[in-house]
């Protein structure tokens, strides 16, 4: 029994140290409401907990209905320089961020507010799809 609660706790933790060797980084804000009409689903409700995508992950609309796991890991806003709350959110991209969107997502104000605070306004961040 002590043995394969070792070896559980083994794997756990190789499928942890996975996962954070293969989250991308980049940087976030958040947009507020009214969240519809969006690029992907024009006036369907997807609720709250979306985002829209920048260039660096849209794809031609690909990324439409993707969901990623987002991770505040730090500011960038020197009047906030603990912005994160230590939590992820999944989010569902249902937006584009257009040209000139300067961050890879940009959240619902509800999804950045699980992960950080949103007097920060922009945070650096890992995601995984």
């Amino acid at each position: 029994m002590e043995v394969s609660i070792r070896v559980l706790i083994v794997v756990t933790m190789a499928i942890c140290l996975a996962s954070v060797a293969n989250a991308a980084q980049g940087t976030a804000t958040f947009y507020t409401p009214p969240y519809v009409p969006s690029s992907c689903y024009g006036y369907q409700d997807n609720g709250v907990m979306i985002a829209a995508a920048s260039d660096a992950i849209w794809a031609n609309r690909a990324a439409c209905g993707r969901m990623y796991r987002v991770k505040c890991v730090g500011g960038t806003n020197q009047g906030v320089p603990q912005p994160c709350k230590g939590t992820s959110v999944v989010v569902k991209i249902v937006d584009y961020c257009p040209p000139g969107c300067q961050v890879t997502i940009d959240l619902s104000k509800e999804a950045f507010s699980k992960i950080a605070d949103t007097n920060s306004g922009k945070i650096k961040i890992e995601y995984t799809q």
